[in-house]
């Protein structure tokens, strides 16, 4: 990517687009680059070459058949990241997990050896997340690999975060990667829970932002 590619990204970072599903296959080839070395998705994905492949497929069934539905997803003009933002009423027990069309493509994504990590991690994300009160779910936020430390993620950040204020709601999200929970606590969320799915899993932090009506 140049540095004119990268500047046009930041810019577009900071007044994204709502994407519908005609950017669906977009959403998903930024989000699977985004997400190739996270430590939770690199824990329950399938280990093998066909692991690119599968977590493409994994996003695509995950933007198609959730985000772009029942929630809101935000990224640059030009693409190379998105934010998806999810209210929380619009939130129940994991439907993939029980959606048996979508079975096939998470058997996919993990392989027979790692489904039940993908299970164990679903399950304590469900257990962990915070359903007494209203909020916005900030499910994903991801830059392509080749411009993050841009300034785009935080870019993408404010903008969501400032809708998000202007209605006077909390947010809530999970990191799974410890590198990205300070720029988090910068935007005012703090950490509440860091748990692990399964012993041999990694970490995850569960971070909570209140309510700041107007900003």
């Amino acid at each position: 990517m140049t540095p004119e590619a990268i500047e046009a990204l930041r810019r577009g970072a900071e007044a994204p687009a709502l994407a519908t599903h005609a950017d669906l296959e977009g959403l998903a080839e930024d989000l699977s680059a985004a997400f190739a070395t996270d430590p939770q998705f690199n824990w329950f994905m399938r280990d093998d070459a066909q692991r690119p492949a599968a977590r493409l497929k994994l996003f695509r069934l995950l933007m198609g058949a959730i985000a772009l539905n029942d929630g809101q997803v935000f990224r640059p003009a030009t693409g190379g990241a998105a934010a998806v933002w999810i209210p929380s009423e619009t939130l129940g027990p994991s439907p993939l997990m029980t959606e048996l069309r979508a079975l096939p493509t998470i058997l996919a994504a993990t392989g027979l050896g790692r489904f039940s990590r993908m299970t164990a991690m679903r399950a304590a994300m469900d257990h962990h997340h915070p359903m007494d009160r209203p909020h916005v779910y900030l499910w994903f936020l991801g830059v392509r690999p080749e411009a993050q430390g841009m300034g785009v993620g935080s870019r993408l950040l404010a903008d969501g975060l400032a809708r998000i204020d202007a209605v006077g709601l909390p947010s809530y999200l999970e990191s799974t990667n410890a590198a990205n929970v300070p720029l988090y606590r910068r935007y005012g969320y703090e950490v509440t829970q860091e748990y692990r799915p399964r012993a041999d899993a990694p970490p995850i932090w569960a971070m909570w932002r209140d309510a700041r009506r107007g900003g």
